[in-house]
């Protein structure tokens, strides 16, 4: 078996709107709606990827063994200048807790920053 990437992750949340304002407010990513039978589902998109919220305590099946927000810590890559990245999340009211800082991303060097969302997941956004 060979992966070649990832098609979407879930995060569990305590507040579904919150999180598509932070997501679609502060890092540009597309609100979607799905359904799973009858029941409304909330994501962002961005390019190939997408991320989908589940609602602490109402959670779909199967989940996480033990779904927590805040528990989360993950890296998005853009393509736009990390100083224009650090502008436009401060123009935004957003809070930068370091960066721009280099680190090691997978196909090698990269520059990030890092910034929290509502539940406190720690969000890198980095370019190479």
């Amino acid at each position: 078996m060979k992966i070649s990437n990832f098609d979407h992750f879930v995060l569990t949340v305590n507040n579904i709107q919150d999180s598509l304002d932070f997501y679609n407010g502060i890092l540009g990513m597309e609100k979607i709606t799905f359904n799973k039978g009858d029941i409304k589902r909330y994501a962002v998109k961005f390019g190939h990827s997408k991320i989908n919220f589940h609602e602490v305590g109402n959670e779909f099946e199967p989940k996480a063994k033990v779904p927590t927000p805040g528990s989360a810590d993950f890296c998005l890559v853009t393509s736009t200048p990390i100083n224009d990245v650090v502008k436009e999340i401060k123009s935004k009211g957003c809070d930068i807790i370091q960066g721009p800082v280099e680190k090691s991303g997978a196909y090698g060097k990269i520059i990030s920053v890092y910034l929290r969302d509502p539940d406190d997941n720690l969000v890198e956004i980095s370019n190479y």
